[in-house]
């Protein structure tokens, strides 16, 4: 029997910042209330303190998170992206939310064994050029326009747009970056 290769190899340890993508099971929309979403940002705030990473850029939509990370001085995005997962996860199982004038859970009926929030795997691309950086940034934030979600990146507060664009504070704090090369990928102070 041939044994398949790991399509997804990841690289670590090279500096570069990491382009990361996952969804929610089957592409359900379980981030599809304003509530979910908000949730979701608290904890990864939580998540990049504790992991002390850089959030470069993100968006949340209604099925699917983008991030864009620097590695954690401990550890691995892959850990880290663990870690987030898994506390959405049971807080979101956790939480009742209000949702068309009835509470209901976030995502279902109550199960003995509760349903899974996210797909097991993620999507990670290294970004190790300012071309590279700048089109996923604008990739991300384009996403809701994309979706017909909103008509201008300004209207969806769940992304980094606020910040790269008019240099405001929104949802969670955005590490801006001093310079480009892999040696000074650090947070302006």
């Amino acid at each position: 029997m041939e044994r398949r290769r790991n399509p997804l190899k990841r690289l670590y340890g090279r500096r570069d910042l990491h382009f990361v993508t996952f969804s929610c099971y089957r592409r359900l929309p379980y981030l599809r209330s304003s509530r979910s979403r908000d949730r979701f940002v608290k904890i990864l705030d939580e998540v990049r303190r504790r992991h002390e990473f850089q959030l470069i850029g993100y968006v949340v939509m209604p099925e699917h998170v983008h991030m864009l990370i620097s590695e954690p001085p401990k550890g691995n995005p892959s850990k880290v992206l663990q870690v987030l997962k898994q506390k959405v996860s049971r807080a979101m199982h956790e939480k009742r939310v209000y949702s068309g004038g009835q509470l209901e859970l976030a995502f279902g009926p109550e199960e003995s064994e509760p349903s899974p929030f996210w797909q097991r795997r993620f999507y990670d691309f290294n970004v190790w050029s300012e071309k590279k950086l700048i089109q996923k940034l604008d990739y991300m934030h384009r996403n809701p326009v994309d979706r017909k979600l909103v008509r201008h990146p300004k209207d969806w507060p769940w992304s980094s747009w606020s910040f790269w664009e008019k240099g405001e504070m929104g949802m969670i704090r955005i590490d801006a970056l001093k310079a480009n090369s892999r040696e000074s990928q650090t947070p302006h102070p």
